[in-house]
């Protein structure tokens, strides 16, 4: 009988930063408990058989892992580009064969094609390499995947969230040598426990939205003589303002406020949690909350007027929360998911109305995986 190997990857949740990441700047997350996991057996051919749960399978041949234009936004152009990394790091690969299922739901903000990219890269890594790559060129590799082949533009946290495990920061000014520092905190020690609160809106018309914040942001950039907002002082931004509201309008401009100051707050959250200072923590959290709402403008999709549910849930999350705690949008945004930090003692009735507003099974309650992605 052929030996049958086991991988775990997780999702992921952004606590700080929001859309930092893409500008080269800093952000704190953390991987979730739910997994995307793989039975895998070598086959003897050229092919990557991939078998997801509730998905048709999925084939690659090895000896083809150039760009193909038709696999766009597909799980091959994934598994195509993580090979591909690989195979362009010098490592000879074979076919497999690999059952996959998964915790991760699509679309509910646990970034679940990061622990997809993840995975496969951790297969890989472990059938072909020895084990020789490290967590950061494994995400690293997950993100050329989704950047490249896959075609959606995205920032290195997702992936290396998944990757790493436990609650990390990581700051993005050199993407390529990225500085990685776990973070020693439990949030249940402190009396809170991190909800991520499901919309039920659907991100599938919302590709335009998402690439616009990054393109916008490297808009401004470029108008101050930088590739992102990390090359440029934010005191050039403010002299530069006139011209970047002239070249790249009033919307960017606000983004762009927003980025220099989660990325601040990034840091402060870090300080704050390693001081034990939980209610400075809350505070910032709420404020990136309120940044990303007002300046970012990642809640509600440009012209919905009948379909604002992210505002929503936000707003409703807030009022039950009355106070306590912290809310804020989470991950890209517009759709999907908000974040939030409830009371103990406030959970069960907190989670009680968020469900009859939202639908049940629609506040997720979290706890941290001390681990990233690996071999069971």
């Amino acid at each position: 009988m052929d030996k049958i190997y086991h991988f775990s990857a997780p999702g992921r949740t952004e606590i700080g930063g929001n859309h930092t990441d893409h500008q080269h700047g800093r952000v704190l997350a953390a991987a979730v408990d739910m997994e995307t996991t793989a039975e895998v057996t070598l086959n003897g051919t050229n092919i990557i058989r991939v078998d997801s749960a509730g998905y048709r399978p999925v084939e690659i041949d090895l000896s083809a892992l150039t760009i193909r234009e038709e696999e766009k936004n597909t799980t091959a152009a994934l598994i195509r580009g993580v090979a591909a990394a690989f195979q362009q790091r010098g490592y000879k690969l074979s076919g497999f064969d690999a059952k996959v299922k998964s915790t991760v739901l699509p679309g509910s903000g646990f970034s679940s094609s990061a622990a997809f990219e993840v995975l496969i890269g951790r297969i890989l890594n472990g059938l072909f390499a020895d084990n020789a790559v490290s967590v950061i060129e494994i995400a690293q590799s997950g993100q050329y995947a989704e950047n490249v082949y896959f075609g959606k533009t995205s920032g290195l946290m997702d992936q290396m969230a998944s990757s790493i495990g436990g609650l990390v920061f990581i700051d993005f000014a050199d993407p390529k040598r990225p500085i990685v520092e776990k973070i020693d905190h439990d949030f249940a020690h402190c009396g809170y426990t991190p909800c991520i609160l499901d919309s039920g809106a659907d991100h599938a018309d919302l590709t335009d939205e998402y690439a616009a914040v990054p393109a916008e942001c490297r808009a401004v950039a470029a108008v101050c003589g930088g590739e992102v907002l990390r090359d440029v002082p934010f005191e050039t931004f403010l002299a530069k303002l006139p011209e970047c509201r002239r070249q790249c309008g009033d919307r960017a401009v606000l983004r762009a406020f927003h980025i220099y100051a989660d990325n601040d707050r990034v840091a402060k959250q870090v300080a704050a949690l390693r001081e034990g200072d939980f209610g400075t923590f809350l505070r910032l959290v709420n404020e990136s909350g309120h940044s990303s709402w007002e300046y970012l403008q990642n809640v509600i999709p440009a012209g919905y007027k009948e379909h604002q549910e992210m505002g929503v849930t936000i707003a409703a999350a807030k009022h039950y929360l009355n106070g306590k705690g912290a809310v804020r949008v989470h991950g890209g945004g517009f759709a999907g998911t908000a974040q939030a930090f409830v009371p103990v003692d406030m959970l069960a009735d907190f989670k009680a109305h968020m469900e009859a507003i939202l639908g049940e099974g629609r506040c997720h309650v979290l706890s941290i995986r001390p681990e990233g992605g690996a071999v069971l």
